[in-house]
């Protein structure tokens, strides 16, 4: 989304109403709107919002407003006399508009809005709280402990999400009591279709009940990709154990998961944002110029200790909450000495040549940790991968500016300004992350040089002993036999004199 202009220009013009309205005086300024979906804002003289519209076409819907003949009706003739300024919101889609009217609505309460604050609502997918959780479609939400996932503007692809849900995701729609313990007897038809589990009847265990309900969880808050890698986890290991008929049906889901959201357009939005959230992703779509709200925002940051252990970290915001299951961290290649520049244009590629494969999901706006030099490299790489569309800006940390690539000087927002502290939490996290990253590398380097000091053991055979115990102190507790048979080629006259060593140093 993006926010338009808000201020007032030029005067009520004055004479008879059948003629001119007040409305007519922002002529100038509707003639500007852009020619792409929106929410539009509508203010009285004391800058109150009293009309919230949505329009797929914001120039085309708002200048209808000047034409009188069609104010029939009393409450919108009387709307346009009591308008004296206008503001807009450019969203991406149609089905975005129709969520954030909604949600400004219910915020603002204008006066001349009906509908929606009469309790017009989208449907969300309902999951229960219970022992054996059912999928419903409900249009209101209360706080009985259910989780709600939605709303959907469409329902067209809500009605293709449960296609999805009900063929892949079994659960039980049925309002039966849960029964203490199963009830011997047939299931119902739809278990004889595969579209429940039947746990009513004991078909299921509530452990294999529950892996599904998770499953479903992770595809409807958005991570497809952390579903995707447990389905494929479990389908490798049903493959191993012979398990044929299990592992086809995790490889069909895995299918029917990607296919589906190959095709969504419609995101799938998690519950309402808080006041503060919510204002700080406007405030930060207007300060970027950005075309939509960035929901998803990836941020990098590099670290290093004198140009040794070099790191470039990526940490993952949506909707504005961390998600350490998609932080990634690279191990500096191919780079050498100091060269922040260089790290985070190989951190850039490395990252999203996985996404180009479809493993990783886009965001929505990308950070660096730096200035205008890191991002004038990170915008080469981008480019470089196709991805030159992604916005990019860099958080300098010392003077708190943000540098762009539509402004020759860095923005300075000021310390109470919400973009910048959501930015901020980004760039702290990735940091965090970053410096977690290069200690923990330092850490095993100075635990592998332990074991390279031994004669006898090299970077491979230390690399091995790492990689089968993990620390020095599982290398120390196991036995010369079992060591010297975890690396090919190494006796057990060698294995005992590093458990010598390493003793020998714990004391």
């Amino acid at each position: 989304m993006r926010r338009g202009f808000s201020s007032s220009e030029g005067s009520r013009p004055s004479g008879n109403r059948s003629e001119t309205l007040p409305i007519d005086s922002l002529k100038d300024k509707i003639r500007t709107l852009p020619s792409r979906p929106g929410v539009y804002l509508m203010h009285d003289e004391q800058g109150r919002v009293i009309y919230i519209g949505k329009a797929k076409c914001l120039k085309k819907r708002v200048t209808s407003y000047l034409r009188h003949d069609r104010f029939a009706s009393p409450r919108l003739k009387k709307l346009t006399e009591s308008v004296s300024d206008l503001s807009f919101i450019r969203t991406e889609s149609e089905a975005e508009a129709l969520i954030v009217e909604s949600r400004l609505i219910k915020r603002y309460q204008p006066f001349f809005n009906v509908d929606l604050k009469m309790g017009e609502r989208y449907p969300w997918i309902k999951l229960t709280k219970e022992r054996f959780p059912r999928i419903e479609i409900t249009r209101f939400r209360t706080n009985d402990g259910a989780s709600y996932f939605g709303p959907f503007t469409r329902v067209f692809e809500l009605r293709q999400l449960l296609r999805l849900i009900e063929r892949h995701f079994p659960l039980r729609t049925c309002r039966f009591p849960e029964p203490a313990s199963p009830v011997p007897g047939r299931p119902c038809v739809r278990h004889s279709l595969q579209r429940c589990l039947a746990p009513c009847v004991g078909n299921c265990t509530e452990s294999r009940y529950a892996e599904v309900v998770a499953d479903l969880s992770l595809l409807l808050s958005g991570r497809v990709t952390d579903l995707v890698e447990s389905l494929r986890h479990r389908m490798d290991q049903a493959a191993s154990e012979l398990h044929f008929e299990e592992a086809a049906r995790l490889r069909d889901t895995i299918r029917a998961v990607w296919r589906y959201t190959r095709q969504k357009r419609n995101r799938v939005l998690p519950e309402d944002l808080d006041k503060d959230t919510w204002e700080a992703f406007l405030r930060l779509q207007s300060l970027l110029r950005l075309s939509s709200v960035p929901w998803r925002i990836d941020c990098f940051d590099i670290s290093h200790f004198s140009g040794k252990e070099t790191y470039g970290v990526v940490v993952v915001f949506e909707q504005g909450i961390p998600n350490p299951s998609l932080y990634r961290k690279f191990a500096i290649r191919e780079v050498d000495g100091v060269d922040d520049f260089r790290s985070i244009q190989e951190t850039l590629r490395r990252r999203y040549m996985r996404a180009l494969k479809g493993d990783d999901p886009l965001p929505q706006l990308i950070v660096i940790d730096g200035g205008g030099q890191q991002l004038r490299f990170a915008f080469e790489t981008l480019n470089e991968l196709g991805l030159g569309e992604i916005p990019v800006v860099a958080l300098a940390k010392q003077e708190e500016a943000v540098y762009t690539l539509f402004e020759k000087t860095p923005l300075i927002p000021g310390k109470e300004d919400l973009a910048l502290q959501l930015l901020q939490r980004l760039r702290d996290e990735a940091h965090r992350f970053a410096v977690s990253a290069h200690t923990k590398g330092r850490d095993r380097r100075i635990r592998r040089s332990a074991l390279e000091d031994i004669p006898g053991v090299g970077k491979k055979r230390a690399a091995a002993l790492f990689a089968k115990y993990g620390n020095l102190g599982r290398i120390a507790s196991a036995t010369p036999e079992d060591l010297a048979r975890s690396v090919p080629g190494m006796g057990v006259s060698l294995a005992r004199r590093i458990i010598e060593h390493l003793e020998g140093a714990s004391e």
